[in-house]
């Protein structure tokens, strides 16, 4: 009963999202450190990350529950089911945003404290308080928050910000489009039901395909951008141009379907999870060439 309970708690703060979120933010760290930052201060820096994220999360499921229970993608949460009440869920989700500031402030800096703060504003009354409902740009300027944890994780180590710090913003501000459109897709019918006006519920495939191929060009021109930034290797340079040619590639194979039904399916998850293991692979790239030797 009380694992059972504790298990709900958790399944609000959106594990899976935070996940993404941390990956970002320790190769970050060893960039802005040169080297290997102090291990208290990435501990200190992931939990405080982990624990704004989550009260985001919570915060999402707490204003969008009448939204989730229409949705067959999200109809079990914990808030539709009834295993939390509303109530509860906002008292956890406030909580948690004021622990995980205090946190930053205390054991990091006040900057960080700051940017997380601002995050968690730009996620919660930006996107799904203003944006989500209202245009299908929504998870364009909606998803600056999931870029904050770039700004976060630099100022973390440096106190401030730097140009190579914005290239990485920015690279995940590109991605997040033919990141989360793909999903979109797959669940054009529960968005539609929910009045919710994602891109692809306003949009034909090939409409939101070309925005997609557009956005990807822009995040690989801007994850080049980091080598002369921060003096990164050769070895990052070809890493990046080449897992972002085989995401654009996955794109444009995406926007040929979509001209050409006889080319098969659509096979929008196929990219969604192309774009996962292309961000993922993008920071690991970015952590691992600090330390080589040329």
């Amino acid at each position: 009963m009380v694992l059972g309970r504790i298990g709900a708690y958790v399944a609000l703060t959106k594990p899976r999202v935070i996940e993404l979120l941390l990956v970002t933010t320790v190769p970050t760290m060893l960039l802005a450190a040169g080297g290997f930052p102090s291990l208290w201060l990435v501990i200190a820096t992931l939990i405080g990350g982990a624990g704004a994220a989550g009260a985001s999360g919570v915060l999402n499921c707490y204003i969008d529950r009448d939204i989730d229970e229409v949705m067959n993608r999200t109809k079990r949460r914990p808030l539709v089911t009834g295993e939390i009440t509303p109530r509860n869920a906002l008292i956890f989700g406030l909580v948690l945003g004021a622990v995980s500031l205090a946190w930053f402030a205390v054991f990091v800096n006040l900057a960080s404290a700051l940017l997380t703060a601002g995050a968690i504003a730009i996620y919660v009354v930006g996107y799904t308080m203003i944006l989500k409902r209202r245009t299908p740009q929504n998870i364009v300027w909606g998803g600056i928050a999931g870029c904050m944890p770039v700004f976060i994780g630099w100022s973390a180590v440096t106190g401030g910000l730097s140009w190579g710090a914005l290239a990485l913003f920015l690279v995940i501000f590109f991605w997040t489009p033919p990141h989360y459109w793909p999903l979109s897709m797959k669940f054009r019918r529960d968005y539609a039901e929910a009045g919710v006006p994602m891109l692809p519920v306003v949009a034909d495939d090939l409409k939101v395909a070309r925005e997609m191929i557009i956005y990807t060009v822009a995040m690989i021109i801007c994850s080049l951008a980091l080598v002369p930034l921060e003096d990164m290797t050769w070895v990052y340079a070809v890493v990046a141009a080449g897992l972002g040619a085989w995401f654009l590639a996955q794109c444009i194979g995406m926007y040929r379907r979509a001209a050409d039904p006889r080319r098969g399916k659509l096979g929008a998850m196929k990219v969604f999870h192309a774009s996962i293991t292309y961000l993922t692979l993008l920071f690991v790239a970015v952590g691992v060439d600090v330390f080589l030797p040329l």
